[in-house]
């Protein structure tokens, strides 16, 4: 299993970005797969979640701004970014079963 997160930068409060996470050595249509953060000094946070069918769950602390969608055909997951806070600052980790990306860093600052 290989995931790879990519899209990470700085933006300007209020602004957007969108990771994407490109899955490799499994089956990823029928695959749960998972966003995850982690900011300084804090635990790893659940961002939001994405079933097989495009159904997507999100924590509520993001929820009504992040956005999760998937491409099976290009085995990659994506989060869309909007509004984003100084709190959102964080390594962002894309998930399957027990297996990790290396993280991609978001940093939101003026």
């Amino acid at each position: 299993v290989q995931l790879v997160e990519s899209g990470g930068g700085m933006v300007q409060p209020g602004g957007s970005l969108r990771l994407s996470c490109a899955a490799s050595g499994f089956t990823f249509r029928p695959s749960f797969m998972n966003w995850w953060r982690q900011a300084p000094d804090k635990e790893r946070e659940w961002v939001g979640s994405i079933y097989s069918n495009g159904i997507a769950n999100y924590a509520s602390s993001v929820k009504g701004r992040f956005t999760i969608s998937r491409d099976n055909a290009k085995s990659t997951m994506y989060l869309q970014m909007n509004s984003l806070k100084p709190e959102d600052t964080a390594v962002y980790f894309c998930n399957f079963a027990g297996s990790w990306g290396q993280g991609t860093q978001v940093t939101v600052s003026s």
